[in-house]
């Protein structure tokens, strides 16, 4: 288990996350004892800031509308990651497009729920039931400049179950990220895989 500091912070801790909602797969970092070094948002008063909070990680709000372009925003969002230590970045439900600016500062982890490059987009699961697939899964992929274009980390199927809704789905799909995206930046962590740049 990692030492911690007075405030809980993870000694050596290198992880940026990036939320907008819930933090589920925060959560499942956490859990895992991934060495978490601060937690930013785009959107104020969400579950997953609440959770950084509980774990003494220091978190942040980046509101776009607090900046006159994507590119300022997401400048700023690095400068205050990397000010705590952050090497690597996850997405956790983070739910903007990164810009080039920033991608060139870090490398970063994403988890989508499909089988990229099937269904990229924010309706993956819907897109799916849609199309009346037999399986769909959980990706977790490097991030690019693209919609879910990224090169693929790790992959794991999920079956299709007669009857199935968004909603049933998609929490089976959440028990999948919740194992994946923790392996995949251990993974990265411990030189088990290198980003596209390195």
């Amino acid at each position: 288990m990692a030492r911690r500091d007075a405030a809980g912070r993870a000694k050596g801790a290198v992880i940026g996350v990036l939320v907008s909602g819930e933090g589920t797969n925060l959560q499942a970092l956490l859990d895992a004892e991934l060495p978490v070094a601060a937690v930013a948002s785009n959107r104020p008063g969400v579950r997953a800031l609440e959770r950084a909070a509980s774990a003494g990680l220091p978190g942040a709000v980046f509101p776009l509308g607090d900046f006159a372009s994507r590119a300022e925003r997401d400048a700023a969002m690095a400068d205050w990651l990397a000010e705590r230590g952050a090497r690597l970045v996850v997405c956790a439900g983070y739910m903007h497009l990164l810009t080039p600016g920033f991608l060139e500062r870090f490398p970063v982890l994403n988890v989508h729920p499909s089988l990229l490059p099937a269904f990229p987009g924010m309706h993956a699961v819907e897109d799916a039931l849609t199309a009346g697939v037999a399986e769909t899964g959980v990706t977790v992929h490097f991030v690019d400049e693209g919609i879910d274009t990224g090169p693929v980390v790790l992959q794991e199927r999920v079956p299709v179950e007669p009857g199935d809704t968004a909603e049933s789905l998609h929490a089976r799909l959440h028990e999948v990220e919740h194992r994946l995206l923790p392996r995949a930046a251990r993974l990265y962590l411990e030189g088990g895989l290198r980003s596209p740049e390195s």
